[in-house]
C-alpha cells in the first residue's frame, strides 16, 4: 500500500473509532447526500462550498447536489456549510462571532454535518480542516496533493470546536503564497496572496521599517534636519533614524500615516516602525527618555502611543504596529503601549539550534518576550526560520520549530511571522517547512514529529526513510557541536564534520536508488539534495586543505571527481529548478561566477606559495584566497576584481567612501584545531595623499564578541603596491574571522585591495 493510501486510512479510523453509528457520505460512487449553502452566503461561504463538493466527488466518484436550506430533503443526509437557519437551529449553543480569528466547528448531528466558522474564513477553514483530518486528503505544495479514493466514505462522530491561538499566521514562502494553496494551509498573512472569495488575507500598510517612507530625507532633511537623529553631535539621515521627541516632526508623520490609511481604507494596520539599522537619536531630550525607560523602546514606545493616539481619533479601528527590534528589542520600564499599538518583537539575535525556552544562548530573549508580553495589549513575533547569508544550506532547526510555537503562545502572543526564504526554491526542505509551520501555527499541539514523518512519505513517497534519517543526521551533528546557530550563517564549517557529510552523501545515494523508477519523485529529492552539494562546494578548499594539513579524513571521501563539472551540473539544476536568489535580495545569477572561481581556483594550480613559507613543509602554512572572502555590501562597498599583481590574479577591492567591515574572512575549521598560527595578509593601499589613514584591519571573535586584534595602517605605513602586513600569533577558533575596512576618505585613498591572507605555524 502506498504510504498516503496509509495516510488517509489512518486518518479514517482516527475519526470513525469507537463511534456507534458512523454517517455514511456516499456508497459505491453514489450518494443521497447534499450540501446545503445559504441563498445570500458571503463568497468564502461560497468558495467553502463548491470546494467540498469538488474534492468530495474526486475521493468518492459520486455527485453531490448544492442546494438552499429550504430545498435540502429531510429524509436525506446533509453536510451544512457555514452559518445559516439549519446551523443556527441545530446548534444552539454555538455562537460564531465568539469563536473569533478563524474559529471553526466541525459536528455530526444523526445523518447531518455542520461545517461552519468565524467570518469570513472560518467556514473554508472548517472545510479544509474536514478534508484534511477526516477525508484524508492532503495538499503538500500549491502543485503536489494527494487524494484518497474511497467510494464508500463513511465518517465517525465528529464534535469539534476549535479557535487557533495565533490569530494571524504566515509562513515567509514563495510557494506558500499561492491564493489557492495558502488557505488549505489555514495561513492568513500579508504576503499571501489570498482573493477575498478565499477569505482574504491581513494586510500591514507599508509593512516595517517606515521610519523614512513616512518622513523621506530627501523631502525633509535639508529643511528640517532636527526632525533626524543627532549622532554625535550633528543631525544625520544617513542609515539613521527619526528624532522621537520632535512634535512637529510627529505630527507631519501623523498626517502622511493618516493619508496611507485613506488610501488602504481595507488594510486595518499600519506600521509605524523603526529603519533596519541603529543610530536612534541621542539628543538630549531623547537620550533623557531612553535612560529614564531604561531602553531605546521607551522614546519608540511613547512616540508610537502618540501616533496612535492621533490615528484613532479617525480611524478607532486600526492597529498601529511597531518593531521590538534589535536595539529596541528589551522592553521598557515605565511606558505601556496603548491599546490599538501591536508590538512585534524579533528574535534575529537568537540561536536557531536550541529552543528559545530553554536554550543556553537565549537567555535574553526570554528575558525580552516575558517582559513584552506583560505590557503588550497585543503582542506579535517576527522568527526567523531561515539563513539569509545563504539560502541553499542546510538549517538544522527543525527540532526548534514547535517547541518555539508553544513558547510564543505561552508568552500571550497572538501573531506569527515565520520569515522563511521565500526568494528560493533550492533551499532547505522549503516544502516540508512550509507545511509543518502552517500546521503547528494552527494547532500547537500537534506533534512535530508525526507531522514531518507524514509530508516526508506524502511527497518523497519511497525516498523517506533516508530523508528523515538525513534531517535527523545534520540536527545531530548541530546540537553536538553546541553552535549557535543564526540565521546569518556564511557556511556549515562550524557544525557540519566531514564525516557528517560522507553519510549524508551516502543517505541521499540510497534516497535516489528508492525513486529511480519515478522521475517526478526524483527531481524531487534531486532538488533536496541542492543544499549538501552546495557545501561540497563550499568546502572544497577546507576539505583539500584539511588533507594537505595531516588531517584524518582524506579529501577524496566527500571531494566529486571533477568538482569543475559538478560545480556546473549545481548551477544547471538550480535553474532548472527556478532557483531566485541565493542569499536575502540577491538573485544566483550574481553568485554563479563567484562559485565558479571558487571551484577553479581550488581545482586548478595553486598560486605560488608567500615568500616566507618558500622552503616549509606544507602542513606548516596555508593560505586563503580571495575566492574564501566573505564579502559585504558585495558591488557597492566591495567587489572581487581582476589584479595582475594579486599571487591568483584576484583581489576584494573596496573604494576608500565608506569605514563598513566589507571584506571578512573566517576561519575554517581545519585552522582552527590546528594552531597556533602566525597571521599575515597581502594589502595594497591606493593613496592619493603622502600621509593620512590607509585602512583598518583586525581579527574579530563573533562568540566572545571583543576583538582578538585591531590594526589602524596609514598610508606611509601601507606602503607602495601590494605589503604584507603582521598581524600576530594567536590561537584561532571557527568563530573568529579577519576583517578589512578602508577609513572613509576618498579625498586622500582612491580604494583598498586584499589579495590573500596567510597563516605560519611553529614545527610541531
Amino acid at each position: 500500500m502506498r504510504t498516503s493510501a496509509v495516510i488517509a486510512v489512518l486518518a479514517a479510523l482516527i475519526w470513525s473509532t469507537g463511534c456507534a453509528s458512523p454517517m455514511t457520505l456516499a456508497t459505491d460512487g453514489e450518494t443521497d447526500c447534499v450540501i446545503v449553502l445559504a441563498e445570500d452566503a458571503g463568497a468564502p461561504q461560497r468558495t467553502a462550498a463548491e470546494e467540498l463538493q469538488h474534492f468530495l466527488q474526486q475521493v468518492t466518484g459520486a455527485e453531490f447536489s448544492l442546494v438552499a436550506p429550504g430545498d435540502a430533503r429531510e429524509d436525506a443526509p446533509a453536510i451544512v456549510v457555514g452559518p445559516n437557519e439549519l446551523f443556527a437551529a441545530a446548534c444552539p449553543d454555538i455562537d460564531l462571532a465568539d469563536l473569533e480569528h478563524d474559529g471553526i466547528v466541525m459536528r455530526t448531528i444523526g445523518d447531518d454535518l455542520y461545517l461552519a466558522g468565524d467570518p469570513p474564513r472560518g467556514t473554508l477553514y472548517a472545510v479544509y480542516t474536514f478534508l484534511e483530518d477526516v477525508v484524508g486528503c492532503r495538499w503538500w505544495s500549491s502543485t503536489e496533493s494527494f487524494i484518497p479514493e474511497r467510494p464508500t466514505l463513511e465518517i465517525g462522530e465528529l464534535n469539534t470546536v476549535h479557535v487557533p491561538p495565533l490569530q494571524y499566521r504566515e509562513a515567509f514562502y514563495r510557494d506558500a503564497f499561492d491564493g489557492v494553496f495558502a488557505p488549505r494551509l489555514k495561513i492568513n498573512g500579508h504576503f499571501e496572496r489570498i482573493p477575498p472569495e478565499r477569505g482574504g488575507h491581513y494586510r500591514i500598510i507599508g509593512w516595517c521599517h517606515t521610519f523614512y517612507a513616512l518622513i523621506p530625507p530627501q523631502q525633509y532633511f535639508d529643511e528640517h534636519p532636527e526632525w533626524f537623529s543627532e549622532i554625535n553631535g550633528e543631525r544625520t539621515a544617513e542609515r539613521a533614524q527619526l528624532c522621537l521627541t520632535n512634535e512637529q516632526m510627529r505630527a507631519e508623520l501623523v498626517r502622511n500615516a493618516l493619508a496611507w490609511i485613506a488610501d488602504n481604507p481595507d488594510a486595518g494596520i499600519i506600521s509605524i516602525s523603526q529603519n533596519d539599522c541603529h543610530n536612534p537619536c541621542q539628543c538630549e531630550a531623547c537620550r533623557a527618555l531612553e535612560e529614564r525607560e531604561g531602553s531605546p523602546a521607551g522614546p519608540l514606545i511613547h512616540f508610537v502611543n502618540a501616533v496612535a493616539e492621533e490615528i484613532e481619533k479617525q480611524y478607532p479601528d486600526v492597529l498601529v504596529e511597531t518593531l521590538a527590534y534589535t536595539y529596541t528589542r528589551n522592553p521598557p520600564l515605565h511606558v505601556r503601549p496603548r491599546e490599538n499599538v501591536v508590538v512585534r518583537l524579533c528574535t534575529i539575535e537568537c540561536s536557531f539550534s536550541q529552543p528559545l525556552a530553554t536554550g543556553e544562548h537565549n537567555e535574553q530573549f526570554r528575558e525580552d518576550i516575558e517582559g513584552w508580553s506583560g505590557i503588550a495589549p497585543r503582542l506579535y513575533i517576527w522568527n526567523y526560520v531561515t539563513n539569509f547569508r545563504s539560502y541553499i544550506l542546510p538549517h538544522p532547526n527543525l527540532r526548534v520549530l514547535a517547541p518555539n510555537i508553544h513558547f510564543f503562545v505561552e508568552n500571550n502572543a497572538v501573531a506569527l511571522f515565520e520569515q522563511g526564504d521565500s526568494g528560493c526554491s533550492c533551499s532547505d526542505f522549503p516544502e516540508l517547512r512550509a507545511w509543518l509551520l502552517a500546521h503547528l501555527m494552527w494547532d500547537p499541539s500537534r506533534d512535530a514529529d508525526a507531522l514531518i514523518d507524514q509530508f516526508l512519505e506524502g511527497y518523497y513517497g519511497a525516498a523517506a526513510e533516508p530523508l528523515r534519517q538525513y534531517i535527523d543526521l545534520i540536527h545531530d551533528a548541530a546540537e553536538r557541536s553546541g553552535v549557535y546557530l543564526r540565521c546569518y550563517m556564511a557556511d556549515t564549517s562550524a557544525w557540519l564534520t566531514v564525516e557528517d557529510i560522507a553519510r549524508a552523501i551516502g543517505l541521499f545515494e540510497d534516497a535516489m536508488r528508492r525513486v529511480e523508477d519515478e522521475p517526478e519523485l526524483s527531481r524531487r529529492v534531486r532538488r533536496a539534495r541542492m543544499p549538501l552539494d552546495h557545501v561540497r562546494l563550499l568546502r572544497t578548499h577546507s576539505l583539500k586543505r584539511a588533507a594537505r594539513l595531516g588531517g584524518e579524513v582524506a579529501a577524496s571521501a566527500v571531494l566529486p571527481d571533477d568538482p569543475v563539472a559538478f560545480c556546473e551540473d549545481f548551477i544547471e539544476a538550480a535553474h532548472d529548478f527556478d532557483v531566485g536568489n541565493y542569499r536575502e535580495g540577491r538573485p544566483f545569477t550574481d553568485y554563479e561566477p563567484k562559485l565558479r572561481g571558487l571551484i577553479q581556483a581550488a581545482a586548478g594550480a595553486p598560486p605560488p606559495p608567500p615568500e616566507m613559507c618558500e622552503g616549509l613543509p606544507e602542513d606548516r602554512w596555508v593560505v586563503l584566497e580571495d575566492a574564501e572572502f566573505r564579502l559585504y555590501g558585495e558591488g557597492r562597498w566591495v567587489s572581487i576584481v581582476d589584479d595582475q599583481e594579486a599571487a591568483d590574479g584576484r583581489a576584494a577591492r573596496m573604494p576608500a567612501n565608506h569605514h563598513e567591515w566589507a571584506t571578512q574572512c573566517p576561519i575554517p575549521a581545519e585552522i582552527a584545531s590546528a594552531g597556533p598560527w602566525h597571521c599575515y595578509a597581502r594589502v595594497r593601499c591606493e593613496a592619493k595623499a603622502e600621509e593620512g589613514a590607509g585602512f583598518t584591519c583586525g581579527i574579530y571573535d563573533a562568540a566572545a564578541g571583543q576583538g582578538v586584534v585591531h590594526r589602524e595602517v596609514s598610508i606611509p605605513e601601507a606602503g607602495e603596491g601590494y605589503q604584507v602586513h603582521d598581524l600576530g600569533e594567536h590561537d584561532l577558533t571557527p568563530n573568529v574571522y579577519f576583517w578589512f575596512a578602508p577609513c572613509r576618505n576618498p579625498e586622500e585613498v582612491e580604494a583598498v585591495c586584499i589579495d590573500r591572507i596567510f597563516l605560519v605555524r611553529e614545527a610541531q
